[in-house]
């Protein structure tokens, strides 16, 4: 009897080998021919993807060249290669003096909001009556324009009576701006934090602090700095709210604009190309981080 079983599986095996060989699978090659959008289709993806990238960005590959343009007009043609308007931006005491107060604002803002938005992360980790609400509030910097945002600061510190200043009113209003950014890239890894390793360190009397600093810290620690460096990467390059609340003291977004009202200077490519740089430098090590963090979350 069991000789007649494993006979007819090996016959049904034999036949289901040959079924599958006889079977046509159709290549890649095949399936891009049998689609139903046709070449037609994929040609006019190929076309609105090169125009959506030349367009986003051939502007930044144009002040780039444009920046080592020995003409002393922003424009072309160009005239000849040169590094004159990179040796004007870092000889220039104004031009050096607002690129350190973005930084040192940027930083600033950056640790305060990443903070801020540790310390509410945590918190909505609970219940707690009007939960909503705070949410609602911790976003509406992003939900109001960023003209309605600065107006509202001006007024608010005007009635105030607080001066204008770097390190007050444009602090706060760079503040005010990346919290929410902050708030959002930490709370879902503290939200999908599990709570399983707080309570067998309890179990083993750690303190809430001891738990903090010992356990959850170090895991979420490259999800908080690039938290952190996201926060400064918004906070340097903004613009709208600070140009409502600045006052003798110039940020380089500020004083860029400055220079674009005042006149047109040839040192506006290369002082844009040094924005764009230390921009793309801290979200590229902000991305890392990120990544990091992620698989850390994984694990």
């Amino acid at each position: 009897m069991s000789l007649q079983v494993e006979g007819t599986i090996n016959k049904m095996t034999t036949a289901t080998i040959s079924q599958v060989k006889a079977s046509k699978i159709p290549t890649t090659k095949q399936q891009q021919t049998d689609s139903p959008y046709g070449k037609g289709y994929r040609t006019a993806l190929w076309v609105y993807a090169g125009l959506f990238y030349t367009f986003l960005y051939g502007p930044l590959l144009m002040i780039i060249v444009l920046s080592f343009n020995s003409s002393e007009i922003v424009g072309f043609p160009l005239e000849g290669f040169t590094f004159r308007w990179y040796e004007v931006v870092f000889d220039s005491p104004e031009l050096i003096r607002a690129l350190a107060n973005s930084l040192g604002v940027g930083f600033l803002s950056a640790g305060i909001a990443t903070a801020l938005a540790l310390s509410l992360a945590m918190a909505f980790r609970h219940n707690f009556r009007g939960k909503s609400i705070v949410l609602y509030l911790i976003l509406v910097p992003i939900i109001i324009p960023g003209i309605i945002g600065g107006i509202v600061l001006l007024i608010f510190f005007g009635f105030s009576g607080v001066r204008a200043s770097l390190w007050t009113t444009v602090l706060v209003a760079h503040v005010n701006w990346v919290l929410p950014f902050a708030f959002l890239t930490l709370y879902p890894r503290l939200h999908g934090f599990d709570r399983a390793l707080e309570e067998a360190a309890m179990d083993l009397g750690a303190r809430p602090w001891e738990i903090f600093t010992r356990i959850v810290f170090p895991i979420i620690r490259p999800g908080v700095i690039a938290t952190a460096l996201f926060s400064f990467s918004l906070s340097f390059d903004e613009f709208i709210r600070t140009i409502f609340v600045t006052g003798f003291q110039r940020t380089i977004p500020v004083q860029f604009w400055g220079l674009i009202v005042d006149e047109l200077a040839p040192q506006l490519p290369a002082m844009a190309v040094v924005i764009i740089i230390i921009s793309i430098f801290s979200s590229l090590v902000g991305f890392f981080f990120m990544r990091r963090a992620a698989r850390t979350h994984k694990i």
